[in-house]
């Protein structure tokens, strides 16, 4: 058994963060097969507010949950709604391989982002990079010949706000407090689907309700996980990782759903994903300003699954350097 400070232990620890998210995702799939997403995302929201007010408990920042940056913090709010309604509306209706293949190109929407929003440069290599994973999105929905539905716009929708999410919090993180960061995508997501979801209600016999339960703890312990892996392992070891749930969306697919991954998705993933570790390496060996998908520390933010970012205060309110 490896260290438990030494960096292996913190891939370990990424590698089963990312476990739980997926086996989370599994629950939101098999929900979303009878009841409306805005009842899912309701119910998520509900269960993981008492687990992330018990972990704000421990804060001991000063000040109020009034944001220093309100127009950023409301840009940021309604991004993180719109990613989980997104994100679970298409693990509702799409094969599970092709979500997360949508979703991988996150990193390069941070990476476009981040030039009008963090002032980022981005030279030839990161464009070039950014330029090859979109094509591989291109491939995955191969318009033409895949019939798009509305979980393909879904799924583009996370991968596109959960990035604008991502980015907002690096360039307004060093100045919020980090309950102001973690509570206000939750209780948006809670007051905005619950407005919605007297039209959409439907009874929850108890499994199903442990089902919403199971959610919740998933999501707790993998981002508790994954701050653990960010202590013990540098970003761009741990970063990565978070590409391993497309080997869970193979398992889970199989087992549960009867999917497989055809060729096409199988290459535009991998498109997708090797462009996304050329970005983190190109800015884990000192390429980039400020580094902003390394600091993402997580998957898109949904509002219901909390960002860890902000639970690393000495890395995600690193003041942005400037470029050499």
């Amino acid at each position: 058994m490896p260290d438990r400070n030494s960096p292996l232990f913190g891939i370990a620890l990424a590698l089963l963060s990312f476990a739980l998210f997926s086996t989370h995702d599994i629950a939101v799939k098999l929900l979303g097969g009878s009841y409306a997403v805005f009842q899912v995302v309701f119910f998520s929201a509900l269960f993981t507010f008492p687990l992330v007010t018990l972990m704000l408990l421990s804060d001991v920042q000063p000040g109020t949950l009034r944001p220093v940056h309100p127009w950023w913090t409301a840009v940021r709010t309604v991004s993180a709604v719109i990613t989980g309604f997104g994100a679970f509306y298409a693990f509702s209706v799409l094969p599970l391989a092709q979500v997360y293949a949508i979703i991988f190109a996150s990193p390069l929407v941070i990476t476009v982002l981040s030039i009008p929003i963090l002032g980022e440069r981005v030279g030839l290599h990161r464009a070039g990079a950014v330029v090859v994973g979109l094509a591989g999105v291109l491939i995955v929905l191969r318009p033409g010949d895949l019939q798009l539905e509305l979980g393909h716009l879904g799924a583009l929708a996370a991968a596109f706000f959960g990035a604008l999410s991502a980015v907002v919090m690096r360039k307004i993180g060093r100045d919020e407090r980090t309950a102001v960061m973690m509570l206000y995508p939750l209780v948006a997501n809670f007051v905005v689907m619950g407005c919605l979801l007297p039209f959409v209600y439907q009874p929850m016999p108890l499994p199903d309700l442990g089902l919403w339960v199971m959610m919740a703890v998933l999501a707790f312990a993998g981002g508790l996980f994954l701050i653990q892996a960010y202590r013990r392992a540098d970003a761009v070891l741990v970063a990565p990782m978070q590409y391993s749930q497309i080997i869970w969306a193979a398992l889970y697919g199989w087992l549960f759903f009867g999917e497989s991954i055809d060729l096409q998705t199988g290459i535009g993933a991998a498109v997708i994903i090797v462009s996304g570790l050329y970005i983190v390496l190109r800015e884990g060996r000192g390429r980039s300003a400020n580094s902003p998908v390394l600091r993402t520390r997580s998957r898109p933010e949904t509002g219901t699954a909390f960002r860890v970012s902000p639970l690393l205060p000495d890395e995600a309110r690193e003041v942005p350097r400037a470029e050499p």
